[in-house]
């Protein structure tokens, strides 16, 4: 048996963010957003819903759709920047609310790289046979720490939770090969301070160059080539970080995921947010090769190459 993803889920705020309304509140234009990033609206929860209370529900969905129960659950992984407390973890909150009485639990802090930090944490105990069923949670809720005033971030971030339980799927499907990676000379480039900062044309430049070689790495550790790639699920961040990446991959445009123009950037949720959309819509079928790949703030990095199938 191999370690793949045996159920997901997902859950997104109400609140639509457009680009009219952020006209309003800071110096900028719908199409200044949109041809810079691509984003045209984004999520925003409301001040009551905690990031636990999105892990929650993503994590809820996610466990159906394994038709396993929360007793099965042997760790809780969530990847998040913005927790509810600096402890205890949003894990751990996860942990107690879903009943998964006999599970572990911890945050992992990696920024829009914490969703694959936590599926490949969550393979290594599945394949060395010390846990069975890890649910690895991608949430944040950026609203809290976004600065409203300042145009060149508050137009990129919205609020999302992704899911996933990882557990054995028959061997050839699941997880092939993997790449993490990180630089800490880069922290000064995206950080929080009070409220998010960020360093865009570095975080730009870093990002290009590292989505595509971590796509191409994972490929090459899997022994296959570009073109038996199926699709690829960049992180959300701009499009035009992900166009790089795809034409890195020369992937024609429907092969690549694209959720941020109705998402924004949900940093750690961006990846399985978008694997339900592209699993839902059909792009996304049985034995697909596909290519998952996010950097973030640290600077971090991590992408996976999967053969999709339960």
């Amino acid at each position: 048996m191999n370690t793949g993803i045996i159920g997901i889920g997902r859950y997104l705020p109400e609140k639509i963010l457009t680009n009219a309304d952020l006209e309003k509140m800071v110096d900028t234009s719908d199409e200044w957003i949109r041809t810079r990033t691509g984003i045209e609206e984004r999520r925003i929860a409301n001040n009551e819903t905690n990031t636990s209370d999105m892990a929650f529900e993503a994590a809820k969905k996610a466990i159906a759709d394994a038709e396993i129960t929360p007793e099965d659950i042997d760790m809780i992984l969530v990847a998040t920047v913005t927790p509810d407390y600096p402890f205890p973890s949003v894990a751990c909150l996860l942990q107690e609310r879903l009943g998964a009485k006999k599970a572990a639990a911890m945050d992992i802090s990696a920024a829009c790289a914490g969703f694959m930090y936590g599926m490949i944490t969550a393979k290594q105990f599945i394949d060395n046979g010390a846990y069975k069923h890890v649910l690895v949670v991608g949430v944040e809720k950026l609203s809290k720490i976004t600065d409203w005033e300042d145009r060149n971030t508050a137009v990129l971030f919205g609020d999302a939770a992704g899911a996933a339980i990882l557990g054995p799927v028959p061997d050839g499907k699941g997880i092939l090969a993997f790449e993490l990676g990180s630089d800490g000379s880069g922290a000064k480039h995206l950080y929080q301070d009070e409220k998010l900062i960020m360093n865009g044309r570095e975080v730009f430049k870093f990002a290009v160059r590292q989505m595509g070689e971590s796509s191409i790495n994972v490929i090459e550790k899997a022994g296959l080539k570009k073109e038996d790639v199926d699709f690829l699920i960049p992180h959300q961040a701009n499009i035009r970080i992900m166009e790089a990446a795809r034409q890195r991959l020369e992937l024609p445009v429907e092969k690549m995921s694209k959720t941020v123009n109705k998402y924004g950037n949900t940093s750690a949720a961006s990846i399985p947010v978008s694997l339900i959309e592209d699993l839902e819509a059909g792009r996304v079928k049985e034995n697909d090769v596909v290519v998952m790949v996010g950097f973030g703030g640290g600077l971090t990095w991590g992408a996976i190459i999967m053969r999709w199938g339960k």
